[in-house]
């Protein structure tokens, strides 16, 4: 798990959806379950220290991506969501979506799926820069942006809703950047306990303990929230 990641993790009580699921995956399987913190400053070496063994799966709010593919097996997704936009809208009230960025600048985690993103804006000329922030740092980031270290931040929404809830002033202004597929990754060497766990999960959604948990921590029991609500 990376942490911290709310609603996924980093949840009062050290819970969240993630830590939910997969204890209720390993209560399926009849195992036990061992939650493991990755510090690293890049979200993609999570998927380095799975290929060596250090862990059976990732967890973390974790976005398929064909360069994570060739990396690690996928479970189907347990979510479908979207990156958001938040701004602090007492200093920059003219921000509701990415079209008002000219000039401005974007803060995201590294190796996070919002980071090229970010850079396409950039590209396009529609932001001025983007700021780059470990991936431990993010609640920095959005606590940087009322004294203007940057000027929006980028996340997957479900996160950065969580994230700003704390924050007077700071609001998500946009969502639904993207269409993500959240899943579960599995070593790759692992093939038995991918299958395992495959249909530990979809037994989980069809008896409704996966949609009891999405509705606790999203509010909503429906796999696809990649539109989200404002």
């Amino acid at each position: 798990m990376a942490y911290p990641d709310p609603p996924f993790n980093a949840m009062p009580g050290d819970t969240g959806l993630d830590i939910e699921l997969m204890a209720e995956l390993a209560r399926a399987l009849g195992e036990s379950v061992e939650f493991v913190g990755y510090e690293g400053a890049d979200f993609d070496g999570i998927f380095a220290r799975l290929e060596a063994g250090d862990y059976d799966c990732v967890a973390a709010g974790t976005t398929v991506t064909p360069a994570r593919e060739a990396r690690a097996g996928f479970l189907p997704p347990y979510l479908i969501s979207g990156q958001a936009l938040a701004v602090d809208t007492g200093r920059l009230p003219q921000v509701h979506s990415i079209d008002d960025l000219d000039g401005l600048t974007i803060g995201v985690q590294r190796g996070n799926t919002s980071e090229p993103i970010a850079e396409r804006l950039v590209a396009e000329g529609k932001a001025a820069r983007v700021r780059v922030y470990e991936y431990g740092d993010i609640e920095a980031a959005v606590r940087g942006l009322g004294n203007g270290e940057c000027d929006a931040v980028m996340k997957l929404a479900p996160v950065l809703t969580e994230l700003v809830k704390s924050l007077p002033g700071v609001d998500v202004v946009q969502q639904g950047l993207s269409v993500e597929h959240i899943a579960i990754a599995v070593a790759p060497a692992d093939q038995a306990l991918a299958g395992r766990l495959r249909v530990a999960q979809a037994e989980l959604e069809e008896d409704g303990t996966l949609q009891r948990i999405r509705r606790k921590w999203l509010g909503s029991p429906y796999v696809d929230q990649s539109l989200g609500s404002l």
